[in-house]
């Protein structure tokens, strides 16, 4: 039996705490609010803090650790550990190369709706959405159920890879409607650095943790335990099942 002392769970946040880009659930927060008390909580996700929290509804107490952006910006209770940003990476040039790429690249392609703010730049990552971030609720599930078929962020990636084979960028597909491009090497497993050391079980609950989905990296890393989830209740389901695998 391991001490809970040194046991991590990490959690992805949409389709794994909360459903895309929804609030979490009274019912899943209190959840959270209990499974603190017994072990370490740290929330590992692609979007930004402001995003993060606001489908946490404002309940960071839940997770020790909050790693935004894939970690790239790292919180322990509310403290700043790191802040690490793309453009000291990458340079102005490459990434101005890489936005008009893909500005270029949307121009051409016709999807249900277009609406707006395509490139969404971060500290560690640029997020790419073909329908727009400013999409309603209704026009992000019209279009993620149009790209299941029509394969529209594959494609783009698969362009970017075709022009730019030498980048140095990797991506991932989370959420509904977009896509994140970072270095290679900034995937969610930038965030293990922060917590192995200090813990001898890792386990993250994701959602998208197939070849190519943003949880993937982080869910195959040797230093951790990965369970695929398929919604939050899974989550709940498979959260009991490791702590009774763990003796806690």
């Amino acid at each position: 039996m391991v001490s809970s002392s040194r046991v991590i769970f990490l959690f992805d946040v949409d389709g794994t705490l909360t459903q895309s880009r929804k609030i979490i659930t009274p019912t899943m927060l209190e959840f959270m609010k209990e499974l603190s008390s017994r072990v370490t909580v740290g929330i590992v996700g692609g979007s930004d803090e402001v995003k993060i929290i606001e489908q946490l509804d404002g309940h960071t107490e839940i997770a020790e650790y909050l790693f935004s952006e894939n970690g790239l910006v790292a919180k322990q209770k509310g403290e700043l550990i790191e802040r690490t940003n793309i453009i000291e990476k990458l340079g102005e040039k490459t990434i101005q190369t890489f936005i008009n790429f893909c500005l270029g690249y949307m121009a051409k392609i016709h999807l249900p709706v277009k609406r707006g703010t395509f490139i969404e730049f971060r500290n560690g990552m640029i997020n790419v959405c073909p329908v727009g971030r400013s999409c309603t609720q209704a026009e992000r599930d019209e279009f993620d159920l149009y790209d299941r078929e029509h394969k529209i962020r594959e494609k783009f990636i698969a362009a970017i890879d075709a022009e730019y084979p030498n980048l140095g960028m990797k991506y991932s597909i989370g959420g509904q409607i977009s896509f994140d491009c970072f270095p290679i090497g900034w995937d969610k497993t930038y965030c293990l650095k922060y917590v192995e050391k200090s813990f001898d079980e890792i386990v993250f609950f994701g959602d998208k943790t197939h070849p190519g989905g943003n949880d993937h990296e982080i869910f195959s890393d040797k230093r951790v335990t990965g369970k695929t989830v398929t919604c939050p209740e899974n989550t709940r389901e498979l959260v009991k099942e490791e702590l009774a695998r763990l003796g806690l």
